[in-house]
């Protein structure tokens, strides 16, 4: 019995019955819903500040003991590894960077992952009759 309902709910898909015109609305809802937060995500990526890649590491000239402590900046650009001596009067404002950095690395993805869904879901939408 199951089998039979849910073969008539595909042949109401097939024919465009209620159920199909609520799918592609369920669609146009997706799209739009899309098209908002990449709208935001733009707005957001805007807003972000200096930024650049890495980590910040606390490193000791003495590691037994943890003295003379001094940040180091690590990070990779071109192929290349690099460090970094970071002034204990920058860190802070290094931290800020990599965060931004961190934050735009974030945003560019999930404005790629929303530009495919809604690629997908528009060429969906024009192979309906």
């Amino acid at each position: 019995m199951l089998y039979f309902v849910r073969r008539k709910y595909k042949l109401n898909l097939l024919k465009g019955g209620a159920p199909a015109q609520a799918c592609g609305q369920m669609t146009n809802k997706r799209l739009d819903q899309i098209r908002k937060r990449i709208h935001q995500i733009k707005a957001e990526l805007a807003a972000v500040d200096d930024m650049r890649p890495g980590s910040l590491t606390r490193q000791y000239k003495d590691p037994e003991n943890q003295s003379g402590a001094y940040y180091q900046l690590s990070y990779t650009r071109q192929m290349k590894s690099r460090t970094e001596y970071v002034a204990r009067e920058n860190v802070r404002e290094v931290r800020r960077e990599i965060a931004n950095y961190k934050r735009f690395k974030a945003l560019s993805e999930e404005w790629g992952d929303l530009g495919i869904e809604h690629s997908r879901l528009k060429i969906k939408l024009a192979r309906r009759p």
